[in-house]
């Protein structure tokens, strides 16, 4: 089977099954009568509405090519970092280190992608952009709580952009018999990710009753993780056709995804609370802001892209 004949196959599998959800969220809305009850029957339909744009732009994206891939996750990384730092409030002697992150290391590092330029990609951020944020501020001289501002900006820099952008860096990768097929790739650690959290939010409601950390995220329960974990595990081993991995190989990387994934959501949950946020913002509708929905994203990208580069690629 081609990679395009794959990719259709996908799509239409991911669309057959948001509309049996979509189907099955109506009925309940119409059904359900407890507030409690239409609380959560609400905020599904309201991801599943979410679901359906993201699902529509990302297949959109991947059609038209590398390039337009690239600008997506580009602007996805331009707005997670914008909410990061929304919330991380800085202060005039920090404006020349924020428009270094905004409007250099956010194209380099989607540029290094593009050309293909692994080695630089790897390091640009973590040495360089690194060791240079701070110097900017420190220029300034503006030396009050220095070391927190200059950790919040590299910390963002780190997760909206860094991290975020190993998922268009599985464009890059050169696996045998696997190649120009890195968009499944792509679709595959989304998929995953995505699906382990719709599930532990769906075995939490259902069945949850042990708090994994309370103070950081509520909602988080040891039955939604376990039962949503074994969900998207069954789904990642199952989708093995369109990877490079064998059913076995593909279950054991999706466990990785979904552990990532979860530890993702919890750190930026502890982040939020910290700042005393529930969200980080309201871009996208049902779901809180870009970087809500990026959080496990953010930790799994990269763990899956060298886990894939080490062991499979050429």
């Amino acid at each position: 089977m081609s990679a395009q004949d794959k990719f259709v196959w996908l799509i239409g599998g991911i669309g057959a099954v948001l509309a049996v959800a979509s189907v099955v969220g109506w009925t309940l809305r119409r059904r359900v009568t407890g507030e409690s009850g239409r609380a959560v029957v609400d905020n599904l339909n309201a991801r599943l509405r979410s679901w359906w744009v993201m699902v529509s732009v990302f297949a959109f994206a991947f059609l038209l090519g590398k390039t337009a891939t690239l600008v997506m996750f580009a602007l996805v990384s331009f707005f997670a970092l914008r909410e990061f730092l929304t919330l991380t409030p800085t202060k005039p002697g920090d404006h020349r280190a924020l428009s270094l992150a905004f409007f250099a290391i956010i194209p380099v590092q989607y540029w290094l992608i593009g050309v293909e330029w692994y080695g630089l990609f790897s390091v640009f951020i973590p040495v360089y952009a690194f060791l240079l944020l701070p110097s900017l501020s420190a220029l300034t001289q503006d030396t009050e709580r220095f070391l927190e501002r200059s950790a919040k900006i590299q910390w963002g820099v780190m997760v909206a952009v860094y991290c975020i952008s190993h998922v268009p860096a599985l464009l890059l990768l050169d696996i045998p018999g696997y190649q120009g097929q890195g968009a499944l790739l792509l679709f595959y650690l989304l998929l995953i990710v995505q699906m382990s959290d719709v599930l532990q939010y769906v075995f939490g409601k259902l069945l949850g009753k042990t708090k994994i950390a309370p103070v950081v995220s509520p909602s988080k329960t040891v039955e939604g993780f376990v039962g949503g974990a074994a969900g998207a595990v069954a789904i990642g081993a199952a989708m093995w056709w369109i990877t490079p991995f064998t059913p076995l190989q593909a279950a054991g990387i999706a466990f990785v995804i979904v552990l990532m994934g979860f530890l993702g959501g919890l750190v930026l949950s502890a982040v939020k609370r910290s700042l005393g946020a529930k969200d980080w913002g309201s871009m996208i509708r049902g779901h809180g802001g870009m970087m809500d929905r990026m959080d496990s994203v953010s930790f799994a990208a990269p763990v899956f892209f060298h886990l894939t580069r080490y062991f499979f690629s050429a």
